[in-house]
């Protein structure tokens, strides 16, 4: 298998996920294969076909930047610190890449598990918060939030077929799962930037991202060679990449890719940028040490032992928002 036997875009490749759920055995078998290659090498894949209606995506656009343009005081009553900024407003200057002091340029509202398991901790499932001036963006996004966490679910499946597991391995660690629905506005760039980013360069916390389009250009990819690969999906794509829960459970053979949001040209400086990413974390108690069957004879596992709420909690910590 080599990348040339996989559509690509904009430097990723594409994948109709339609040929894994309804597919022919051969067709299941060319996808799992695929989203491995492309997992073990660059660490995302563009998905099509996935029947998340154009509608609901764009409502929820739509009614994101409606939130966004609400006066900064009115924004600010949503902030919920103390959840760890997992839920609610939070505002620019808060959070920063892992080992980076400049803050990225961005403002974001975050919807978590709206089913969370019976009795689950209110520390790693706090209840989501409505914005009383925009009723219906809560419902919106928890609409968004299950058919992204269903999207996910089945990309995992193909992820445990390849990993040689179970298809059902992740599944009762996502469902119920403390994943986190995300609405990010980047404003317009008034003055002369500090930065050349609007999003330091990171790579993410959960097992797999699912980010909904962009309203504009800006997320690049490092390859492997050190290289900056702009990323810009059709409409009709998710962008699905490798998360570090999921490199510490593979033992790193699964690549979770550094990324980044850059700043456009001056010319669109006026331009503010929104985007969607659907964060897919596992259950707090999910341990991720490396899968045994992973690691060679006689190799060591990459990382120590960890569950995913203790993982979780450190890293929030090191971007700023716990």
């Amino acid at each position: 298998m080599t990348k040339d036997t996989i559509n690509m875009l904009a430097g990723i490749p594409t994948l109709d996920i339609r040929s894994f759920e309804s597919g022919t055995k051969d067709d299941r078998k060319q996808f799992v294969e695929q989203l491995g290659y492309a997992y073990e090498t660059i660490g995302f894949v563009a998905i099509h076909g996935h029947g998340i209606p154009t509608l609901l995506i764009d409502q929820l656009y739509a009614q994101s930047r409606t939130f966004f343009e609400l006066p900064q005081d009115v924004k600010k009553r949503h902030a919920r610190p103390e959840t760890n900024n997992q839920r609610g407003f939070v505002s620019m200057g808060v959070e920063h890449a892992k080992g980076s002091d400049a803050a990225d340029l961005k403002e974001f509202w975050q919807v978590g598990q709206p089913d969370p398991p019976a009795g689950g901790d209110p520390v790693h499932f706090p209840a989501n918060h409505p914005v009383d001036e925009l009723p219906i963006f809560q419902d919106t996004a928890v609409a968004a939030f299950r058919a992204l966490e269903k999207l996910g679910q089945t990309v995992l499946k193909a992820i445990a077929i390849h990993l040689k597991v179970e298809e059902d391995y992740f599944q009762n660690w996502v469902s119920g799962g403390n994943s986190i629905l995300r609405a990010i506005h980047y404003p317009p760039i008034l003055s002369e930037p500090v930065s050349a980013v609007r999003a330091g360069q990171h790579e993410d916390i959960n097992l797999i991202t699912l980010l909904v389009g962009a309203s504009a250009s800006g997320l690049e990819v490092l390859s492997h060679d050190n290289q900056w690969i702009p990323v810009t999906a059709l409409p009709e794509h998710i962008v699905v990449n490798v998360g570090d829960m999921l490199q510490r459970l593979t033992n790193h053979r699964l690549k979770s890719t550094t990324h980044r949001v850059v700043n456009p040209p001056q010319s669109e400086w006026a331009n503010p940028r929104f985007s969607m990413p659907f964060f897919c974390h596992p259950r707090p108690d999910m341990k991720l040490d490396a899968m045994s069957h992973l690691l060679g004879h006689g190799e060591s596992p990459k990382e120590g032992p960890i569950t995913a709420g203790e993982y979780l909690e450190q890293r929030l910590r090191e971007i700023g928002l716990a």
